[in-house]
């Protein structure tokens, strides 16, 4: 079975399927990697509430850069938001992102 949490005409931010969550990928709004880094990753957070998971439950994630040499900024972000021994496994690379102001684009999967 597979159920779809906020089904648009054109995505869904939730799908979910034999116990594991597909988000949407989440922007953030701010000025510089790090405050978009961090709102995106609190919507991540309230996403993973509402499909019934957590932080601890991430098996992947996919982040885009706009520029990587943001890398380290956005990584000072991420490094305090993943809980200790709970790592997802995780690719980041550069990719031109859907609007000129955004930074950092994240994709999650967790189990749930």
């Amino acid at each position: 079975m597979i159920e779809r949490i906020e089904t648009g005409t054109r995505m869904s931010k939730i799908v979910k399927h034999n116990g594991v969550a597909y988000l949407c990928g989440q922007v953030g709004e701010g000025a510089s990697v790090e405050a978009q880094t961090r709102d995106c990753l609190s919507r991540v957070d309230a996403l993973l509430e509402r499909a019934g998971s957590s932080r601890e439950n991430i098996l992947q994630a996919v982040i885009w850069l706009a520029d990587m040499a943001d890398f380290a900024e956005m990584n000072a972000v991420w490094d305090d938001w993943v809980p200790e021994g709970h790592a997802p496994a995780r690719a980041c690379g550069e990719a031109r992102l859907a609007r000129p102001d955004l930074k950092v684009e994240i994709i999650i999967t967790a189990a749930c």
